[in-house]
């Protein structure tokens, strides 16, 4: 199979996905080797990105994704109307950033860092499965430990925790 045939394949199969697809499961379908897929892969982002395409490819959740360029985002909103239940309150936006940087963490010290309580929240971002239980604290209580999910780095288009803003890079947007 040729370069420009295996870049169309591999187009072709993150189109249909809708779904992150790792290099592992693109070498199960395709039979090319993953360093080869990483190679083509990071050509199409490139490319993607150079030419001001109406999608990208983008790395998320481990592996690769295509979605809409960003600078077409209030004409895809418009098309799609915008849903009221996919948007996150301040509340669960503010819960969901304490449990991203602190995770694995209890209800507990949620609230303690909120001074509020948040069950309500809780429950709207394990429905949303953007957060997940992770286990049980050795405590007295065993109280829930709660952390993101996979679905949280898709939602947010990252690659992995790391790529979450550090309290340096905030504090940098803000003197801006």
């Amino acid at each position: 199979m040729e370069d420009r045939e295996k870049k169309a394949l591999l187009e072709a199969l993150l189109f249909f996905s809708g779904e992150p697809l790792t290099p592992s499961t693109l070498r199960g379908i395709t039979e090319m080797d993953e360093p080869e897929i990483r190679k083509i892969m990071e050509g199409l982002i490139a490319e993607c990105r150079n030419e001001n395409r109406g999608f990208l490819v983008a790395e998320i959740a481990g592996g690769y994704q295509m979605v809409t360029n960003p600078l077409y985002a209030s004409s895809i909103r418009k098309l799609k109307g915008t849903q009221a239940s996919s948007r996150l309150s301040l509340a669960a936006l503010e819960t969901l950033a304490i449990i991203a940087y602190k995770q694995p963490i209890i209800k507990a010290e949620i609230e303690q860092v909120r001074g509020v309580g948040s069950d309500g929240v809780i429950k709207t971002l394990l429905d949303k499965r953007l957060i997940k239980i992770m286990g049980k604290k050795e405590a007295p209580g065993k109280p829930l430990l709660y952390g993101t999910t996979k679905e949280f780095l898709q939602h947010f288009g990252l690659k992995d925790l790391s790529e979450l803003p550090t309290l340096k890079d905030l504090a940098r947007e803000e003197t801006l």
